[in-house]
């Protein structure tokens, strides 16, 4: 099985794939001064832009709230996507061949199942011109049935051209017969899940359906999922597309394009259960609504949803200091009838795998969104989501429900169902909470939940035993990839007072030095490892030592300069790193740039060599003339030594 991407095919995609490109798509990119871009932050709400891209160093900046790196780790922010997921993604784009190593021997290996860059690019383009076939299709004389479905349920035409609602028409090869016309293979179709296989040769997997596409959270279409309309059809109410290299129905989420924006910036996402509910959510204006596809709620599911809500805490296992909710909202919408109750209580299993505060809203008369939409209009579905119960509540007092609690029997079944649902809440103090509550509901002493509750604590099911043991081996395996792909927040060394001018200056010398190596003197080099008093920007300093310095910054230049010393950056400190590639330099005029640089490395070392003159001044005052006169007068000629350095520095830059 392959492992690793080759650190060099990391370093080519950095290169190639041009991050103005990538995060314009994203980010309205204005001019801010030379080579730098800004716009406003796709991650925190802003009215004045202070998100900054600089091209050169291929880094991204925002100046607001803190966030930063290269064009790998945005598209993993913006995207919610994993570290190698990113990379295969820019790579597609940017038309780079990635190499795997076996992680057991480092050794270059196989894909395995992953299909290469090309190939994948390949299945992409056809289910895009699926996509298109589908949705010409809704509108043709064969798809009534189809447009009457959409009719019933409040859905016009501008709706289904929204989310590319599409038809498969009746025929076995309909689809098929277009895309090989546009040059596709039938080996490249059966890959990609768009036709089956059978004794006779291969026919459309969809006919006769009204078909969604089903997206990446890039927008690519990967799979599609297919709705029954006519009575003859012998096949289930819902088809979805097979598993296949692009479509892995344990971590797809319908809708999560549309909805992965309204997440971040929400940190709130709403789980429905189809295709329908998710339309009629984001008609209603809850648009970070995404849906299951073909399958329940699951551990890839959280995963996805723990990246967009911002939460990349290690290991699925949580134990907050109090209630609050740290890392948004999961809102779980159900029916109300058995199978939905059945299905809060599968997500209640998956609650402890998001740093978030988990609810359920579920409509009294068990109505689902769609059906909502149709029945009150689209205040009623966003009243339904406003008017969520956390999730616990809703799963321990649908637990009671099934016993009858004016007995003596029923109040001890209550309690010996009710105690490991308490028990298997992490959070201490909401453990606690929810101990008080069982004990007021079922109506017996609170001492005598807490008992129980330690009790079914202390034997764990075969379930929780196994969730501890997946949480212990994820905190203790080390992180695979050639960069983070969820890994524990790491404190940031803070920032100088920016109105201490020492602080102000040493910071402006290593952006020069960052961006402009190629102009930065060579004397820079030279200077120790004292030459910087604040801490923070002494840390950097020891990167770009630790780099090379500038005589390396000059050799390979650009993004990899920057890249080599973040890589030689402590974890807490390669965050100033990217912030100041980015940051933007008070001079914009192309043509002065070099003389500019150079002047902010000459009042550095100047500010270097009077530091050092008052460390020679103060010496010598300790030292006694009469008794150690040699000492003495070392001490003198050191002191003139620098004075003299000094005085050149600044002829030179008078001249």
């Amino acid at each position: 099985m392959a492992g690793l991407i080759k650190r060099e095919d990391v370093e080519a995609v950095r290169e190639r794939a041009r991050i103005e490109e990538i995060v314009s798509a994203h980010v309205t990119l204005k001019p801010a001064g030379v080579g730098s871009l800004k716009g406003l932050c796709p991650f925190h709400d802003e009215r004045t832009p202070s998100f900054h891209v600089r091209p050169g160093v291929g880094r991204w900046h925002c100046f607001g709230c803190g966030e930063g790196g290269d064009v790998i780790s945005f598209v993993q922010k913006i995207d919610g996507m994993g570290f190698t997921d990113a990379v295969e993604y820019l790579a597609d784009r940017a038309g780079v061949q990635l190499r795997y190593e076996d992680s057991r021997t480092g050794a270059a290996a196989d894909r395995g199942p992953r299909e290469e860059p090309g190939r994948r690019q390949r299945l992409i383009e056809a289910h895009k011109v699926a996509a298109e076939f589908y949705s010409e299709q809704l509108f043709g004389p064969g798809a009534q049935a189809g447009r009457a479905f959409l009719a019933e349920r409040s859905f016009d035409r501008a709706d289904a051209e929204r989310f590319g609602v599409g038809y498969a028409p009746t025929g076995w090869d309909a689809l098929l017969r277009h895309l090989q016309g546009r040059g596709f293979t039938q080996a490249e179709l059966v890959a990609s899940g768009l036709v089956s296989q059978g004794q006779r040769g291969i026919y459309d997997r969809f006919r006769g359906r009204l078909v969604w596409p089903i997206r990446d959270v890039t927008g690519a279409v990967i799979g599609f999922g297919a709705r029954r309309l006519y009575d003859d059809d012998q096949g289930p109410k819902y088809l979805n597309t097979p598993e296949t290299s692009l479509y892995k129905k344990s971590q797809v989420l319908y809708g999560i394009d549309l909805a992965k924006k309204s997440i971040a910036q929400g940190k709130r996402v709403v789980i429905v259960e189809g295709y329908t509910d998710v339309m009629a959510a984001h008609l209603s204006g809850v648009d970070s609504a995404v849906a299951t596809c073909g399958t329940a709620f699951g551990g890839d599911h959280a995963k996805v949803v723990r990246r967009l809500l911002g939460d990349t805490t290690a290991g699925g296992g949580l134990q907050l200091a109090s209630g609050a909710s740290l890392g948004g909202e999961v809102i779980f919408t159900f029916d109300g009838d058995a199978a939905g109750q059945k299905a809060a209580v599968r997500a209640f299993g998956e609650d402890q795998r998001f740093h978030a505060q988990t609810f359920v809203a579920v409509e009294p008369g068990g109505m689902d969104p769609c059906e909502l939409r149709m029945a009150r209009g689209p205040e009623a579905v966003r009243a339904l989501v406003d008017g969520r119960q956390p999730l616990f509540e809703f799963v321990i007092r649908t637990t009671l429900d099934t016993f009858d609690l004016d007995t003596v029997e029923g109040r001890v079944g209550a309690l010996r169902a009710a105690a490991p649902l308490v028990a298997g809440i992490r959070d201490r103090s909401m453990q606690l909470g929810y101990s008080r509550s069982l004990a007021r509901w079922i109506g017996i002493d609170t001492e005598d939940v807490r008992r129980e509750v330690a009790r079914a604590a202390s034997t764990p099911s075969r379930g929780a035993r196994h969730d501890q043991r997946h949480d212990q081996r994820h905190d203790q395996r080390r992180d695979g990839h050639h960069g983070p792909e969820a890994a524990p927040a790491t404190p940031v060394l803070a920032a100088p007072d920016p109105r201490d001018p020492v602080a102000r200056l040493e910071r402006q010398a290593l952006i020069v030095v960052l961006q402009y190596p190629q102009h930065v003197p060579a004397s820079f080099d030279e200077l120790g490892e004292d030459a910087f008093g604040v801490p923070a920007w002494r840390a950097v300093h020891d990167a770009v030592r630790a780099a090379g310095g500038v005589a390396a910054g000059r050799e390979v230049g650009g993004g990899r300069w920057v890249e080599t010393v973040t890589e030689q950056a402590p974890e807490t400190v390669a965050p100033l790193v990217t912030e100041l590639a980015v940051a933007p330099v008070p001079e914009d005029r192309e043509s002065v740039i070099g003389a500019y640089v150079a002047d902010v490395v000459r009042a550095l070392v100047d500010l270097g060599l009077t530091r050092r003159i008052a460390d020679a001044k103060s010496r010598l005052q300790r030292l006694d003339q009469e008794k150690d006169p040699e000492a003495y007068q070392q001490a003198f000629t050191d002191l003139l030594a620098i004075e003299q350095q000094r005085r050149t520095l600044r002829e030179r830059a008078g001249s």
